[in-house]
């Protein structure tokens, strides 16, 4: 069947789908587990609407009490799963453009989420909805399932494999084309405290683990506007001043690549570490300040699979309540989990921190010789013609690694810049329509008997 063409008859569709489930301003609310809506409104709107439109296509679907859903098709005892989430991260600074109205410029669909992980979601779900309009039978089960709080604690996929199937062999369309077969642990900690410093009296920058954030600021008693001024001036860092608040500005990145972003909060401290006296800044300033592979901490580690150990300072916190720097880990197979822990504690308590362990997810791995890999492949090539592009591993998490059996696949492909978490978020026309029609024949070879 000629796919690619049933595709480009139906770019339309495609798009205003996308568009719509765009507008929703998925970002997580609060959790209250004890709630309709665990995750808050804006995140169950978007699950809510996206399983009415599967439900009104004609698909079998089920809510998990606010957790997660799927939407289901075919027969058989063996199960696809194709693995989507609808949360996004909160949009920063510097948009050219209302970051939930999406917008259509220079060939390229702007928004959050238009990579991570709306688009691939929407072009996943109409590839089935495609592969159903033509008559295909499924000789498995396919279920395209939707998670709600990937870009935080997973809560919602963990629950929904409580009760439901583990799926025999799957993919994530969250990541990157042509496959990624292994994925990094992840792992985040927090270092707190408790300090007093007259002259210090807030430091505030960040709001998630696994975005480099891109704004810093601090509440000060003592006057540092000039020797500020002249700092941001030789360092050609942006930033500004009003009264006793300071402000400073960086570049957002995902984690699982700190070195693509500038951290604002490194830049804020490093100023101050130049006039104040304060262990808190100090810890920031000799054992992690612009150090994305971790060996001011002795954590650095490279092993030629999965490459290097990563370290991402996503939160910062200095107020009278709370002294706290929340960080993250990607970290490779042979990374020495319980004695890094140790080795972090000691250097920490140096300064008056001490160690909290948040979560920790394990690496995730497929063979690249098993058929599910060797398929996907052949699918991505016989479509782009890319012989040259090899399966590859990364730092960052995908719902893959909730599978027993898993790998990511796709949408981004090779030679784009990896926009994910950050401003003007985009995902290229082409590369949706061509990311559908390679779905469409994945989900096709992958349900032959």
């Amino acid at each position: 069947m000629d796919f690619l063409s049933y595709v480009n008859e139906h770019k339309e569709r495609i798009l205003e789908r996308t568009k719509a489930l765009l507008r929703f301003p998925s970002m997580l609310d609060h959790f209250d587990p004890n709630s309709a809506t665990p995750f808050g409104e804006p995140i169950d709107a978007a699950l809510r609407w996206f399983l009415k439109l599967a439900h009104d296509d004609g698909f079998v679907t089920k809510n998990i009490e606010g957790y997660a859903g799927h939407i289901e098709i075919g027969e058989g005892e063996e199960l696809l799963g194709i693995l989507c989430h609808l949360d996004v991260v909160p949009p920063g600074d510097g948009w050219s453009h209302d970051p939930f109205d999406p917008v259509v410029k220079d060939d390229k669909l702007f928004a959050r989420g238009a990579m991570d992980d709306k688009g691939p979601t929407m072009a996943a779900y109409m590839a089935l909805l495609f592969l159903k309009e033509l008559g295909v039978t499924f000789d498995k089960r396919v279920r395209l399932i939707l998670g709600t709080d990937e870009e935080t604690a997973w809560r919602g996929i963990h629950e929904y494999f409580k009760v439901e199937e583990m799926p025999t062999f799957g993919f994530a369309p969250d990541a990157s084309f042509p496959l990624i077969y292994g994925e990094k642990g992840l792992y985040s900690f927090d270092l707190e405290g408790s300090f007093q410093d007259d002259a210090l009296i807030e430091f505030y920058c960040g709001e998630r683990y696994n975005v480099v954030p891109d704004y810093a600021e601090c509440i000060l008693a003592v006057d540092l506007e000039e020797p500020f001024k002249q700092f941001l001036s030789y360092h050609g860092f942006a930033g500004d001043v009003k009264g006793n608040k300071y402000k400073v500005y960086g570049k957002n990145a995902h984690a699982m690549t700190p070195h693509l972003g500038v951290n604002a909060g490194f830049i804020l401290a490093q100023f101050l570490n130049e006039h104040l006296d304060n262990p808190y800044l100090k810890f920031i300033q000799e054992k992690l300040a612009f150090d994305p592979y971790a060996e001011k901490l002795g954590l650095e580690l490279y092993d030629e699979e999965t490459k290097h150990l990563t370290l991402n300072a996503g939160i910062f916190r200095y107020n009278k309540e709370q002294v706290l720097i929340g960080l993250n880990i990607r970290y490779p197979r042979t990374y020495a989990f319980k004695d890094s822990e140790e080795k972090i504690t000691k250097k920490a308590k140096k300064y008056g921190l001490s160690y909290h362990f948040k979560n920790n997810m394990p690496p995730h791995y497929t063979d690249p010789n098993d058929p599910l890999v060797k398929t996907l492949l052949e699918v991505y090539q016989d479509y782009t013609q890319d012989v040259q592009s090899q399966p590859f591993t990364i730092g960052g998490g995908t719902y893959a690694r909730a599978l027993d059996k898993g790998v990511a696949f796709g949408m981004m492909m090779p030679g784009r810049k990896d926009v994910a978490h950050q401003a003007d978020e985009h995902l290229f026309l082409e590369d949706l329509f061509l990311g559908t029609a390679i779905y469409m024949e994945a989900i096709y070879r992958l349900t032959r008997g």
